[in-house]
């Protein structure tokens, strides 16, 4: 059986399946009840589920601006707290480390 790309077809056999799942009634009852044909249930089931399968395999990026008041913030091992914008080079940070080690507080 060929699945057809038809969106409204697609969101027909989703919203059949969703129902039947909320029936508790089995496939063969359910199907019977709406004058549905089994095998195209199965089938749309089978396809929906695969389809479902590959969107979520899909890795979807979505874009992140920093804004310049972000702040990065380095703990080290010993105590010492280091906040800084995140538009800071790391050897300023490097540099302000050094610097707060070597001058005690």
């Amino acid at each position: 059986m060929s699945m057809s790309p038809d969106p409204q077809r697609e969101q027909f056999w989703r919203n059949t399946v969703a129902q039947w799942r909320q029936s508790g009634q089995s496939v063969r009852t359910f199907c019977f009840e709406r004058q549905l044909s089994e095998a195209s249930f199965y089938a749309w089931r089978r396809e929906l589920a695969k389809r479902d399968r590959a969107n979520a395999a899909t890795v979807k990026f979505v874009p992140v601006q920093l804004r310049t008041e972000a702040v990065i913030e380095v703990a080290l091992p010993d105590g010492l707290i280091v906040r800084a914008p995140v538009t800071a080079e790391a050897t300023i940070i490097a540099a302000l480390v050094a610097a707060l080690r070597s001058t005690p507080c």
